[in-house]
């Protein structure tokens, strides 16, 4: 089985209508349900960051030395508060990380919203 990557961005459902979803020329695709809802998304994420010391103590390392710099990673997971912090830490320590959500029962849109403008 041969897999090929398309050389260009590659949109399922279309390009969210009314978006205008250019970075610096290049393309991002996201479903979000409401980006309305991104502040109290923020506020939520801030709120679990504080809760788990340990990976804010990993993220302050992370800001300082860049150990993920130039790394790609991809993660499929429930996107909810606490994967909201794991994705700020990883891209705290310099990864490009792209999240796909794997449940959408689970995903907490709000913290979705707020993931796109972080």
């Amino acid at each position: 089985m041969e897999i090929t990557i398309p050389d260009r961005p590659v949109y399922i459902n279309g390009r969210p209508e009314g978006h205008d979803n250019s970075v610096e020329g290049e393309f991002m695709d996201y479903d979000v349900k409401d980006m309305s809802l991104a502040e109290a998304g923020k506020l939520r994420i801030e709120w679990a960051e504080r809760s788990m010391p340990v990976l804010k103590m990993i993220r302050d390392r992370f800001a300082k030395e860049r150990p993920l710099e130039g790394i790609k990673l991809a993660a499929c997971l429930h996107v909810t508060t606490e994967t909201a912090a794991l994705v700020r830490t990883l891209a705290a320590g310099g990864a490009e990380v792209y999240v796909c959500a794997s449940n959408p029962l689970s995903t907490q849109d709000d913290v979705a919203a707020a993931l796109i403008l972080c």
